[in-house]
């Protein structure tokens, strides 16, 4: 036979016969991680997503005439596809990820900025991108992403963390899609991506100083966007925005209208009582004088209905989340991975306690979703992935099972 024939003969049967070693190879390092997964995280996260669907079930019974499942049927779908991301990002492995850091921050523009220009305007702002069977919002998975990409930037400069040059350079990269996501308008948003970025730097070994001196920074931001721009007659919040947070600081002397939501909420929380009042007997919400009552303040009618047995329930799924969370940290094998596992805890406990919180009227209302509860596909989604992450950190620790 000719030899190049014959060469090309040896490749393919070469080819053929190594597919299947490669796919028992890939069967078994799926069966390894599987085994390596940190189980109780798993439980936790099935757990939140069980009790939400339980929460959302009896909260919107009453909000679609004639289909008293509308809502949570809609929730059990994007759990699903949360869960097939979940899948995902365990199966990959997170150290691929920061390989592609210069990826992960174009995607995060681009979707941020894509939703600024072609985004659906609802309610005076523009967050989301209409797909027709599913309203998608970039912000909400642009968490992630920005996690990753922080994980991946600070990793790769190891000690020089330290360097003034390089936490100017994270907060000059974090500012950006901050301030994208601040001009749809999403304020609490981005908040969650100042919170992340505080994190990141801290795990990363950023030294006391420089904290402390961002610290300062974002208070006199904080106070010249409230008090010292609009003095100026320079306005950067929405009015709605402003009496927000004019009403947290000073609620007896804001206006009703804008301390109706906090005053519901709170009148909510304290009906429930121990036990509850049912989803029939909660009129705050089953009435619907309780605004937003499955998406912002779904931690109200959730006290409301399930009262403080059913919120506790629902608090120590998050402590146990939380907790396994900080478990992994303290595990990883590398920087990238502590990092990483360090951002997405902190975006994920910011996000509570100010939900909570604001439910409570011990934080201004921003309108953060409370995790794997409240309405919403890109939130459940977006965490659950973030969650895929944390178990994929786990399942590759070299220190796994160490005491």
């Amino acid at each position: 036979p000719h030899p190049v024939h014959g060469e090309r003969l040896v490749v393919v049967q070469y080819a053929e016969s190594a597919r299947p070693a490669r796919r028992a190879r890939r069967a078994e390092e799926a069966a390894s991680v599987a085994a390596r997964l940190d189980w109780l995280l798993v439980g936790a996260t099935a757990g939140l997503v069980a009790f939400g669907l339980w929460a959302i079930s009896g909260i919107t019974r009453h909000d679609v005439s004639g289909d008293p499942d509308h809502f949570v049927v809609r929730q059990a779908v994007f759990a699903g596809i949360g869960l097939a991301a979940l899948v995902a990002m365990v199966v990959v492995d997170p150290r691929r990820l920061a390989r592609g850091r210069q990826a992960l921050y174009g995607a995060l523009l681009f979707l941020l900025a894509l939703v600024l220009v072609a985004g659906a305007a609802i309610r005076g702002s523009r967050r989301w991108i209409d797909l027709g069977f599913f309203q998608f919002q970039p912000s909400e998975f642009g968490k992630l992403l920005l996690v990753l990409f922080l994980a991946a930037f600070l990793a790769e400069r190891g000690r020089r963390v330290a360097e003034s040059g390089t936490v100017a350079a994270a907060v000059g990269l974090s500012v950006v899609p901050a301030v994208l996501v601040f001009i749809e308008p999403d304020f609490g948003t981005a908040l969650v991506y100042v919170a992340v970025l505080a994190g990141a730097l801290f795990v990363a070994g950023a030294r006391w100083l420089h904290l402390g001196v961002l610290g300062s920074l974002g208070v006199l931001g904080a106070v010249g966007l409230v008090w010292l721009l609009p003095a100026a007659g320079i306005t950067v919040l929405k009015p709605y925005q402003y009496e927000r947070i004019t009403a947290f600081a000073d609620r007896a002397g804001a206006s009703p209208d804008t301390t109706y939501n906090v005053e519901q909420s709170i009148t909510a929380i304290g009906a429930g009582g121990l036990e509850g009042r049912g989803t029939e007997g909660a009129t705050q919400t089953r009435f619907d004088y309780l605004p937003e009552h499955a998406t912002d303040f779904v931690f109200a009618s959730l006290a409301e209905q399930r009262g403080f047995f059913g919120a506790s329930i629902l608090l120590l799924l998050y402590l146990l989340l939380l907790w396994r969370g900080l478990r992994i940290v303290s595990m990883a094998g590398d920087a990238f991975s502590a990092i990483a596992a360090a951002g997405i805890l902190v975006g994920l406990l910011f996000s509570i306690f100010i939900n909570v919180g604001m439910t409570m009227g011990i934080a201004p209302v921003t309108g953060i979703p409370l995790p794997f509860v409240s309405v919403g596909g890109s939130s459940l989604v977006a965490n659950l992935a973030a969650v895929g992450v944390l178990l994929a950190i786990h399942a590759r620790s070299p220190r796994r099972g160490a005491r």
